[in-house]
């Protein structure tokens, strides 16, 4: 949009935006929230760097030397190459410990990978993907990444899975599992319980008690306040808008986005997400590698197919290895005017166009329906103005497509013209990257090219009536995989999505892939782990834009039981069996006999290829296990320590998983 236009809705989007405060089915919070998040920000390193050099807004900068330029997708980049290089070293030792921890019955794990140490490519490549669904995903997800990561407490004693995320090579998130992929290394690669974590006289940094139509805490409810934290958000965007970039409402969502997610002043502006990749941390491969995942949309598209073009962020470029345009820009200098390939010699190079929380919002854009269907809300807490306001905004958005992401000027204008559809149009324009119906991102991590063995699949998408999965996403890349757009990459085959529920495959993890000679090229294994009601019933809606923190610590332990199932109380061989799913390939490769132990957990674990396609039952699960109760005036603190210690996951029944 002009920056014309946004001067001429500058009163409707703050009235609307102020006054349309979504009501939360979520219980009171136990505790009062504290009033000081930005002023006094919860003790956690900043791990990007506000390196951006006018805030919000791109700017114009004289280029490095060796001028930047679109490079062919043939292979991975230089720099992910060479990274590599050190983080899959990096990975040995905790793989080690944690194979050798839980002990895979009759077979040496940990002396195994000590063997094959000096031949990486012998050594299991893992990979985690986590879903999109907005609140749900992140909170569903990083229950998830709290219990694969050996830094929190208690995660590596019996039961636990500490150690798979120190092991793994790519941690990929979309939409609402990118932000949690995000909000985790903005913040100096932190753990989840310091995301949580609630320091003296301090909020923690996930404090979504107040949703981004209120603004953070310490703004209060007062209309005044209000208005400040979205008149900050609109001129942040209005600076974008007068350097000359076309902006979207993803700028006004992402700027939102960045006052829950990063823990700087007013949400930092100034932070991109390439700074990430001069971090010393991740630069010597002592993190995985993030990657985010985004849609693209032709002007006019309104449907999304699972042909559309797959994009990917890293902190390097982004881009795609699909055939339409097989290409990827640098990250750093995104918004310069490319043509065929290459920055002109009269141009100057942009940088600061890839802000943290734009890269996020870019792929969480589904989100724009929700804030542009504030119109036609029935909530009485959205006041008849503000719907009349939003209205006109919606009209004017819809004329010019600015419910997506822009990230005009085109980086890819002009190149490889015979296959990219959108090479003579300056716009690039990118969505929700689970808009065609992929909403686990396992597109980057299919890539022939990176060769990942395994991927722990953490799908938190409300695909049934009850906002619960049925393995649409699975479904969906299977495929995607089988049409000429997949170029190359190979998927497991998996089951239509009533026999997910019929067979119960969407309640309890299950393996896709077990047998590799059955697949058609180097294909996973993928181990899909279905958000399911271990502890608390988390399938809350996607579009729930507030949760007092007993709730949000409630959903984070389901999540960390459904990975851990009950941390081993459901089955007690599960850490075993999540270890053979990491030996798996590996074990192929070095011809090595799969060991008793590991033949049993894939005999329980894999899909055997039986369909029941017939029509299901209503989908309602019932909590497995000892259910949380929030209204415990204690349960915030309770939730956490529960749930990290083991205390409290007493079995009630098994049945219910069809284990």
């Amino acid at each position: 949009m002009a920056y014309q236009a946004i001067t001429s809705f500058k009163t409707a989007a703050l009235f609307a935006l102020a006054l349309s405060v979504h009501a939360s089915t979520a219980l009171t919070s136990v505790n009062a929230l504290d009033t000081n998040t930005i002023a006094n920000p919860a003790t956690i390193e900043i791990r990007a760097q506000p390196n951006a050099p006018d805030g919000y807004s791109p700017a114009d900068e004289d280029c490095p030397s060796a001028r930047p330029v679109i490079r062919t997708a043939s292979k991975l980049s230089p720099n992910e190459t060479s990274w590599l290089e050190q983080r899959r070293g990096k990975t040995v030792g905790p793989m080690r410990d944690l194979l050798g921890r839980i002990n895979i019955t009759g077979f040496d794990a940990a002396a195994y990978i000590s063997d094959h140490a000096q031949n990486i490519s012998a050594l299991p490549n893992i990979a985690i993907a986590v879903s999109g669904g907005g609140y749900r995903a992140l909170l569903n997800g990083a229950g998830a990444l709290q219990a694969f990561d050996s830094r929190e407490q208690n995660s590596t004693v019996a039961g636990h899975l500490g150690g798979l995320l120190q092991s793994s090579t790519y941690l990929a998130g979309l939409s609402g599992g990118g932000w949690l992929v995000g909000s985790i290394f903005v913040n100096n690669y932190t753990t989840i319980s310091n995301l949580l974590r609630r320091p003296a006289k301090t909020s923690s940094v996930w404090e979504f008690g107040n949703s981004i139509f209120k603004g953070p805490p310490n703004n209060g409810s007062s209309l005044l306040s209000i208005s400040r934290y979205f008149d900050d958000i609109y001129q942040a965007v209005t600076d974008k808008a007068k350097a000359g970039f076309q902006t979207s409402i993803t700028d006004y969502w992402g700027r939102a986005l960045s006052y829950q997610l990063i823990n700087a002043t007013d949400g930092g502006p100034s932070y991109t997400w390439s700074s990430i990749a001069t971090e010393q941390q991740f630069a010597t491969g002592d993190t995985p590698l993030p990657l985010l995942v985004a849609d693209g949309r032709a002007p006019g598209e309104t449907v999304i197919s699972t042909n559309s073009t797959v994009f990917e962020f890293s902190p390097w470029e982004m881009g795609t290895f699909d055939p339409t345009i097989f290409g990827f820009a640098p990250l750093e200098f995104l918004g310069s005017n490319f043509s065929n390939g290459a920055l002109p010699s009269e141009r100057k190079c942009v940088r600061g166009f890839d802000n943290a929380g734009y890269i996020m919002g870019t792929s969480s854009s589904l989100f724009n329906a929700f804030l542009l269907s504030i119109d036609s809300s029935a909530s009485p807490d959205i006041p008849d103005i503000a719907k009349k306001f939003v209205t006109r905004i919606l009209q004017t958005l819809n004329q010019t497509n600015n419910d997506i992401a822009d990230y005009s000027p085109n980086p890819f204008y002009g190149y490889h013209n015979a296959t990219n559809l959108g090479s003579q149009s300056e716009r690039l324009t990118l969505v929700d990257g689970g808009e065609d119906l992929q909403n686990i991102p396992l597109h980057p991590l299919i890539q022939p090219t990176r060769f990942v063995d395994v991927i722990f699949a953490v799908d938190s998408s409300a695909d049934t009536n009850s906002f619960w999965p049925n393995g649409t996403s699975l479904v969906a890349t299977y495929e995607r995989s089988r049409n000429k757009v997949s170029n190359g990459t190979s998927f497991p085959a998996v089951p239509d999505t009533n026999t997910f529920v019929n067979l119960g495959l969407n309640a309890r993890p299950t393996f896709f892939g077990c047998n590799s000679s059955n697949t058609t090229g180097p294909t996973p294994l993928v181990v899909y782990i279905p958000n399911a009601p271990y502890v608390y019933l988390s399938n809350v809606s996607t579009f729930d834009p507030a949760y007092n923190n007993s709730e949000r610590d409630a959903i984070v332990a389901n999540g960390y039981a459904v990975a851990t199932l009950g941390n081993g109380t459901v089955d007690s061989q599960w850490p075993a069996c999540v270890g053979c799913a990491i030996l798996s390939r590996s074990l192929g490769r070095t011809k090595t006999s799969v060991p008793e132990v590991c033949q049993q957990c894939f005999k329980r674990y894999c899909w055997d290829g039986t369909v029941n396609s017939t029509s299901p039952a209503p989908y309602q699960p019932k909590v497995a296990l000892t259910a949380i109760n929030v209204k415990s005036s204690d349960a915030s603190e309770r939730i956490q320590m529960s749930l990290l210690s083991g205390i409290g996951l007493t079995m009630l029944t098994i049945a219910i998983l069809g284990l």
